[in-house]
């Protein structure tokens, strides 16, 4: 499933210049994950980097957004291989 940050994101931009797929966006107020982009860091990462670095535990799974782990792959092998 994609990320989603809640209302108590302060805007620290920590969680943006993680992802690897530049699915983190600034919003107004607060930042916004696009869930067509977000792969939970599958592919790059153990663990969605973006949660390891929130300093106020904002992100949480979106549960509009649900995927398995075969769908989260795959969206990866899309997102590399656009930057072909």
């Amino acid at each position: 499933m994609s990320l989603m940050i809640t209302e108590e994101c302060i805007a620290c931009d920590a969680c943006r210049e993680e992802c690897p797929t530049g699915a983190i966006e600034e919003g107004d107020p607060i930042y916004i994950i696009d869930p067509d982009r977000c792969t939970e860091c599958v592919g790059f990462y153990d663990e969605p980097a973006c949660i390891a670095v929130c300093p106020v535990d904002c992100i949480v799974p979106d549960p509009d957004n649900v995927e398995t782990i075969a769908e989260l792959k795959y969206k990866y092998d899309q997102i590399v291989n656009e930057e072909d």
